[in-house]
């Protein structure tokens, strides 16, 4: 268990906790949420002592063992899988004692300890997850000082899920993932053992694994039951409650008041003017929950183009006259939404560096309009930025014929008020830094918007406001991103880059999900697959034999399918029951109840998913058998 108890935090004599008193439940995974710069990181160092509180305590069991991811990447000569290895000091340094020295007095004591700290499966388990979060077998064996500041951040994420703490402490921990090692790391985080606490931007992650969500804002911490999307929910009925019960309270003070106003200085009316001036004193006025900041994002409209805006045939490209990608055979047409996937290193960003100009074709043709304006998004361009600019005179220098009001006014649609267009870039935060970026390639108002990673540093509210600034873009979109519900809300269609090569896939997140499972599942087949095969008799008869086990598998699985469905229309009973806002006058029991009741669900439909998904898995690796 997790406990703050009236638990206070002042800065600088800035209060940013103020008695906060929250129970976490052992095993409960929970999604930290608040607007950035409210204290979340604070909150995670005050949790592993690295800061102390001003007043209260946090109670946490004395044998729990606390991870936390780290803002300092390991770089030594190390080995990947020995730098995760060496997570377990205990284990690591027993190891090194059993192979380095075989005469040892007490070396059968050292054993028994390592049989008991799980020794033979350590090396294993730490593949695996350096596997998962994109380390292929023969590089975990290259040393920590040969990779860049990004994958070290991954070693270090891996080094802490080997580790497993009783109670995880995640800090954005997809920040520095690609697509498919966040997918990895959703299904690694729903099944993992101990206490999780997430501090993330990510919807998807914060739907798909969470059970409850914390959210920190005006100096206090609420949990509330269910994942992300439940969250906002009910935050949006309060809210619509605290709006009409707010005019209520106004209208009853505005009456109070006329009724003071007017015979206050009456005598036979004096007493009661008076005690009516005291209940209204006594009125604490309403406060509206804040369910938007004003996050405010708009692609400007590019001047119609006819398609195909772009067409690649038998195009290789790479660095060096050293193709990275061959024979790319791709079009893109003026209403396309497409989503670039594929595993980091493949070269995704190599292809849209290409469409953006930035590199030139090994062999093959390009053709595009001599009209076609791309607008080329990534983060690395903050680094290119004049720190000693402000956004108004970094925009000028691009739109030079347009006056500082219009300036002011373009600058208005990426989220830039009159004081922050004023603010130097080495003063802007990495979120405002990504808007200047959008602000700047949309300058000459681009036909293709070329974006590589661009929720990097943006808060859940700019990332919806991207998702709906991209889906009103009247031209061409072409995304990569780590973020699956981005992804989701805004791409039509994939393409995929693997083994070279670019092609179209057809299908969603949830179908890329399945085949990267897929994908998996035919490594395992190919290693199992070299004993000699059947003659046709025997293959005939191991199908029926095969349809026959597999038809358990099949109830079981439509039967999971139904308990589902059954599942969700629930939730949505439930849903349309919590818009009464009937529920949170007077007394708060039924309001918690159904509330219990949602999270009760919530948490079958996860159970009964990740069923779904381990049958199925399960079927297919027997129907491929």
């Amino acid at each position: 268990m997790l406990r703050f108890k009236d638990f206070t935090y002042r800065i600088s004599g800035k209060i940013l906790l103020d008695s906060a008193n929250v129970t976490i439940p052992s095993g409960h995974k929970v999604g930290f949420v608040g607007r950035n710069g409210v204290g979340k990181t604070t909150v995670l160092k005050l949790i592993t002592g690295h800061l102390s509180p001003s007043g209260g305590e946090i109670i946490i069991p004395q044998n729990w063992k606390i991870g936390i991811t780290t803002q300092d990447p390991p770089g030594e000569d190390r080995s990947l899988i020995d730098t995760v290895l060496a997570a377990n000091k205990e284990l690591y340094e027993l190891k090194q004692l059993a192979d380095n020295d075989k005469q040892r007095k007490n070396l059968s004591e050292i054993h028994e300890r390592l049989n008991i700290l799980g020794a033979q499966s350590a090396e294993a388990k730490a593949s695996k997850i350096l596997a998962g979060l994109g380390f292929r077998d023969h590089v975990q064996l290259r040393p920590c000082s040969e990779f860049s500041g990004g994958w070290r951040m991954r070693v270090a994420l891996a080094a802490l899920l080997f580790l497993e703490p009783d109670l995880l402490l995640l800090d954005e921990p997809t920040n520095h993932l690609d697509l498919e090692s966040a997918l990895w790391l959703e299904d690694f985080l729903l099944h993992y053992p101990g206490t999780l606490l997430v501090v993330s931007h990510d919807r998807h992650l914060l739907n798909r694994v969470v059970q409850e969500i914390l959210h920190l804002e005006n100096r206090k911490m609420t949990l509330y039951s269910g994942n992300y999307d439940t969250f906002e929910n009910t935050r949006r009925i309060r809210a619509e409650h605290d709006i009409k019960n707010r005019k209520k309270v106004e209208a009853e003070r505005a009456h109070i008041q006329d009724f003071v106003n007017r015979f206050r200085y009456k005598a036979s009316k004096a007493k009661q003017a008076q005690s009516r001036l005291k209940k209204l004193e006594r009125m604490e006025p309403v406060s509206a929950v804040q369910t938007n900041y004003n996050r405010n994002l708009v692609f400007p409209k590019p001047v119609s183009l006819a398609s195909p805006l772009l067409t690649l045939e038998k195009v290789d490209v790479g660095y060096n006259d050293k193709p990275v990608l061959r024979d790319i055979n791709i079009r893109l047409d003026s209403d396309d939404r497409i989503a670039l996937v594929g595993a980091n290193g493949n070269g995704k960003s190599t292809l849209v560096k290409l469409l953006a100009g930035q590199l030139s074709p090994i062999a093959g043709q390009i053709t595009k309009s001599n009209k076609l304006r791309i607008g080329y998004f990534a983060q690395h361009q903050t680094d290119e930025l004049n720190i000693n600019e402000t956004p108004i005179n970094a925009v000028s220098r691009i739109r030079r014929k347009e006056s500082e009001t219009q300036i002011r006014s373009y600058l208005s649609y990426f989220g830039f008020d009159q004081a922050r267009a004023e603010t130097k870039i080495a003063h802007l935060s990495g979120g405002e830094k990504a808007r200047l970026l959008f602000s700047l390639m949309s300058c000459d108002r681009p036909h293709v918007l070329l974006l590589d990673e661009p929720t990097n540093h943006l808060d859940m509210d700019y990332r919806q406001a991207l998702i709906q600034a991209i889906n009103c873009f009247e031209g061409a979109i072409l995304i990569v991103s780590h973020d699956p519900n981005v992804i989701e809300l805004t791409a039509d269609h994939f393409w995929i880059v693997q083994n070279g090569r670019v092609s179209e896939y057809d299908g969603d997140i949830a179908d890329y999900r399945k085949l990267l499972i897929s994908t998996r599942g035919h490594k395992t087949v190919a290693k199992l697959s070299s004993r000699s095969q059947p003659s046709r008799k025997e293959q005939r008869r191991n199908s029926a034999k095969r349809r026959e086990s597999l038809a358990p598998l099949k109830n079981a699985i439509i039967n999971v399918e139904n308990l589902i469905e059954n599942f969700n229309k629930e939730r949505k009973r439930l849903h349309i029951v919590m818009t009464d806002p009937t529920l949170f006058e007077g007394n708060s029991d039924m309001l918690v109840s159904l509330q219990k009741q949602l999270g009760r669900i919530e948490k079958n439909i996860k159970e009964a998913e990740e069923t779904w998904i381990k049958l199925q898995e399960d079927y297919e690796w027997q129907q491929k058998g």
